[in-house]
């Protein structure tokens, strides 16, 4: 059989938000042809797979692509989220980015799309697109650059593969099943175990109490506490700018001084910024997750937390871990949320010759970050020019990597800022959250006015000390 062959500039290795935002800053400052490669049936990456109840945890209005808002801007007047923005439901961003290709990518005539299809690339470059439906292969030339924008490809319980054993006749199911049990035959769970502690669980526990299932009802196995970021703090808006401009300047003023990425969290839940479940617990975990405090509340009413380490086995009415085993009702149903979203993995340069690796510019803004690549692709010509602008950050595991990440959001702030091409582009995005807060100013106080204008210089003054601690840390590891 002949193979297709094709011409395009940019093959991009996933349709998801990190993909389609680079993509959407080369229509608008680039003249290449675009190809993806997607192995879901439709864009938006893992959000094909995502459990039914999920939401978007930031807000709307920096998510997405630049060129195509999000959302609205009406609030949440009942439930945990009252009075905050609404939460975008995972249906409604699948069928944002489906739109923005139907709409935005393939009318411009510069894009092709391959969905349920493999990129493969074979031991003498070649590369080529292969159908997951009909098997067939096309081949691609690239003429400037292969895009990989897998390396931030989240895990999520619907392709996690568990890492613990379950004995006969345990019933164990996945957040994206849950809504389904009232199609099978079993009786109602006399008790439900929530299995890891991290954003998809805290979904998961705030989900059950919403559907009427009691709180003594519901165990959580939590083998780490993790820090959570107050959704109040991230709003948009003047009507947010107290909490939004406080969240910043904080994170800055305790840098400056402080000893471990420990007493930085601790700082910022006593300014309300930063939340822990259990208050009797260090948490050692952080992955940037968002929650409001009406959610706290609902999970702080489940008081039979698990604390065994992590959990290797299930039995009936037993579960064994590597700390300790625990006794639950024997008619319990497990749900899987051990799923590790965002991996801490090591960096590379952005630019390689005729490989382009996203990666993260400012910590955790995704959409932002790969927007951002886009234009640097799109306006420079070297790729030491490009790297000299856009250093990859780490995602952060623990507290003690958190300085890390600040100093990188920090750094690559500062070479944007010094770059007019990039200043330029920043003061139009709807993407980046710090142009938001400047167009607030306008319609904020004196004194909030008086506290964004502290952000930078507070921000140099912290360098010093936040490159001392990320030594530190180097040293211990």
């Amino acid at each position: 059989m002949s193979m297709n062959e094709i011409d395009t500039d940019y093959l991009i290795i996933g349709a998801g938000a990190f993909g389609l935002s680079f993509a959407d800053s080369l229509l608008d400052h680039g003249d290449g042809h675009i190809t993806f490669v997607d192995q879901h049936a439709k864009p938006g990456g893992h959000w094909n797979v995502a459990y039914p109840f999920v939401t978007l945890h930031q807000p709307s209005a920096t998510y997405g692509i630049n060129s195509m808002s999000l959302g609205d801007d009406l609030m949440d007047t009942d439930g945990p989220n009252k009075g905050l923005y609404k939460l975008a439901t995972g249906t409604q961003v699948l069928g944002y980015f489906e739109r923005a290709m139907q709409e935005r990518f393939i009318p411009s005539g510069r894009v092709s799309y391959y969905p349920m299809s493999k990129y493969e690339e074979g031991a003498n470059g070649e590369h080529t697109i292969v159908s997951s439906i009909s098997g067939k292969k096309t081949r691609v030339n690239i003429r400037r650059k292969l895009v990989d924008s897998s390396a931030w490809t989240a895990s999520v319980p619907a392709t996690h593969k568990r890492k613990f054993e379950i004995a006969d006749g345990v019933r164990l199911t996945t957040p994206g099943k849950l809504p389904e049990e009232w199609l099978t035959d079993a009786e109602v769970p006399g008790h439900y175990v929530i299995m890891g502690g991290g954003k998809t669980g805290m979904d998961v526990g705030v989900w059950l109490m919403n559907m009427g299932v009691e709180a003594s009802n519901i165990s959580w196995v939590r083998p780490r506490e993790t820090w959570m970021i107050n959704r109040a703090s991230t709003q948009p808006g003047s009507k947010f700018a107290s909490n939004s401009v406080g969240w910043q300047l904080e994170q800055v003023r305790i840098a400056a001084t402080a000893t471990s990425g420990d007493e930085i969290f601790l700082h910022l839940e006593r300014h309300g910024h930063m939340i822990r479940l259990d208050q009797s617990r260090l948490p050692s975990k952080f992955h940037y997750p968002t929650i409001s405090q009406g959610e706290v509340d609902l999970l702080r009413q489940i008081e039979h937390v698990i604390t065994i380490g992590r959990v290797n086995l299930i039995e009936s009415g037993m579960m064994h871990g590597l700390e300790g085993d625990a006794e639950v009702p024997a008619d319990s149903l497990f749900i899987d949320c051990t799923a590790t979203a965002t991996k801490r993995s090591t960096v590379s340069p952005i630019w390689e010759g005729d490989r382009i690796t996203l990666g993260i510019l400012s910590l955790p803004l995704v959409c932002l970050s790969a927007s951002v690549a886009g234009f640097i692709e799109a306006t420079f010509d070297t790729d030491e020019e490009k790297n000299a602008l856009a250093i990859p950050i780490q995602m952060t595991d623990t507290p003690a990597d958190y300085p890390q990440a600040m100093l990188s959001n920090a750094m690559n702030r500062m070479l944007w800022a010094g770059n007019p091409a990039i200043t330029n582009f920043l003061n139009t995005s709807r993407l980046d959250p710090a142009q938001r807060m400047k167009n607030a100013m306008a319609d904020v106080n004196e004194n909030i006015q008086h506290d964004a204008g502290q952000i930078r210089p507070a921000t140099i003054a912290a360098i010093p000390n936040l490159k001392k601690l990320v030594a530190e840390t180097k040293t211990v590891a």
